[in-house]
């Protein structure tokens, strides 16, 4: 379709998106977004009301937008005008700058940074608007739209929100800090999550804590940084502290770390301190998990799973977590975070000593491919909870669905016999993610569930074309997949009992 597109006059365009009928409009959309000729921008913006249309409609828009594997200057132009002074419902206004995000970083990474003015543009747009977010769900906005971004320029305004906001915004800003590639994580960052995670200023909540004791980990760690880190889970909630053993055990293992391993677990090992039965036999409930889903010569996709619990046995947050690793490069292609807050409060159980009694709350986010989607609330506070229980309408939520252009190369290769081949490559990727997450206050219990459904197919054309001969060859593969993961836990007896399965369906293979 992109292919029919890419050689469509803006007339027809406009008028194929006009007289489509409903249901085909999100497909034709993604299309257009994905085609990005100059015709197909120009139908897209004299079609697109951002003050009637769905907001379905303007949200697949500016996915799609955000998805784009090589996004042109114009189609950043294309998204910051339609969001531009207009009163947008909040939905389609969060997606906007988490796109926004998204293009600036994508563009930036193919070098046209300073280049084009509509970068700088859409940077200034995030930015000033961090500066004039009074409520602290607008400011994680904005701080999510720069993780998307990444550009090494905003890190210390990401420092300055991740040690001073409140939780929400702490937490954001170091999630935000954690998508950077390791040569980033600089002294100046790696001091700044050591202030976090040992509360030199001030005390953080157990997730910001986790969040910075990561990065410390995952980045280039330090074997001062393990140490320290393992001895301060002595003196932790048994949680807090069974999680982070488990999570410096696996970033041990972990192949990526294989030169610290050695000298660190030398270091470790040999300090009966630390190297002992009692040190590390927490009994806590959290865990944190990841290993092999498929393996080839050339790919790895890899599961992980974390779960951090409360005191009381609730769950405050679980990440789940499918990654593909290919010639020491790591894509996230999907990660769907579920938060809890608060929960305790309801069956009467006073929060932990120091913290501050957290709203009822619990919602989801999920990076796809890099981009990171806006959250899902599924409930603020207890009468919200009440409301939504009642009148449950026992859909899921949809997360993401939709079509995505993942791959699109075009490459001549002059051969050594003065001939020409032309290479042409797309991807393109079906999606339909949707959670769902179930508390049940009558028979305690909370259940989360995440389907994914994805299908990938890809065309591969490369053409020898010279006066004398003429020779095409050919491939088209397809690649659908599911996965169902779900979490069930039950309060009402002690310990709490949990249930976690993670269901593959076949995979067909064309």
């Amino acid at each position: 379709f992109i292919q029919m597109l890419r050689g469509a006059k803006k007339r027809d365009v406009l008028q194929l998106l006009r007289r489509a009928p409903e249901e085909t409009r999100p497909f034709l959309v993604e299309a257009a977004v994905a085609t990005q000729s100059v015709a197909s921008l120009a139908a897209l913006s004299d079609f697109l009301d951002f003050s009637k249309e769905p907001k379905s409609l303007l949200e697949k828009f500016l996915y799609a937008a955000a998805f784009s594997p090589r996004p042109s200057g114009e189609l950043l132009h294309l998204v910051l005008d339609k969001l531009d002074g207009k009163q947008l419902a909040p939905e389609v206004w969060e997606t906007g700058i988490v796109a926004v995000g998204s293009l600036v970083g994508k563009l930036c990474q193919q070098k046209l940074c300073g280049l084009q003015q509509v970068v700088e543009r859409g940077l200034e747009t995030i930015l000033r608007g961090l500066r004039g977010a009074e409520e602290e769900p607008e400011v994680v906005i904005y701080l999510l739209a720069l993780g998307n971004a990444m550009l090494p320029e905003t890190i210390p305004t990401l420092l300055e929100h991740a040690e001073d906001g409140p939780t929400a915004v702490t937490a954001a800003a170091t999630s935000a800090l954690q998508r950077f590639p390791a040569p980033y994580i600089s002294i100046k960052v790696k001091q700044a999550m050591r202030r976090i995670f040992h509360q030199k200023r001030k005390s953080y909540d157990k997730t910001c804590r986790l969040a910075a004791a990561e990065i410390l980990l995952d980045k280039h760690p330090l074997p001062m940084d393990v140490i320290n880190i393992l001895l301060a889970t002595s003196e932790m909630e048994t949680e807090m502290a069974t999680f982070l053993l488990l999570k410096i055990q696996n970033s041990l293992r972990d192949h990526h770390h294989h030169h610290l391993e050695k000298k660190v677990l030398k270091d470790i090992m040999g300090d009966p301190q630390i190297n002992n039965y009692n040190f590390f036999s927490k009994a806590g409930i959290s865990s944190s998990y990841s290993g092999p889903l498929t393996v080839t010569q050339d790919l790895a996709s890899t599961f992980g799973l974390d779960l951090l619990f409360l005191e009381g046995g609730f769950l405050r947050k679980s990440v789940s977590d499918f990654s593909l690793l290919s010639h020491g490069q790591r894509l996230r292609a999907a990660q769907v975070t579920f938060e809890a807050q608060g929960m305790e409060s309801m069956l009467g159980e006073n929060p932990s000593e120091g913290e501050e009694e957290p709203e009822l709350t619990a919602g989801m986010s999920a990076t796809f491919f890099g981009v990171q989607l806006r959250p899902v609330v599924f409930f603020q506070g207890y009468t919200d909870l009440m409301a939504k229980v009642l009148l449950s309408s026992g859909e899921p939520t949809s997360v993401i669905r939709g079509n995505l252009l993942l791959m699109d190369h075009h490459q001549v290769i002059p051969l050594q016999s003065g001939l020409q081949v032309t290479v042409r490559l797309q991807g393109g990727l079906g999606l339909d993610i949707s959670a769902d997450m179930d508390v049940s206050i009558w028979e305690q219990e909370l259940k989360t569930s995440v389907a994914a459904r994805g299908s990938l197919a890809m065309d591969f054309q490369a053409e020898l074309d010279s006066p004398f001969l003429q020779a095409t060859l050919r491939s088209q593969t397809e690649v659908e997949t599911s996965i169902h993961f779900d979490t069930k836990l039950r309060f009402s007896s002690s310990p709490v009992l949990m249930c976690l399965q993670l269901r593959e369906e076949q995979v067909p293979y064309r």
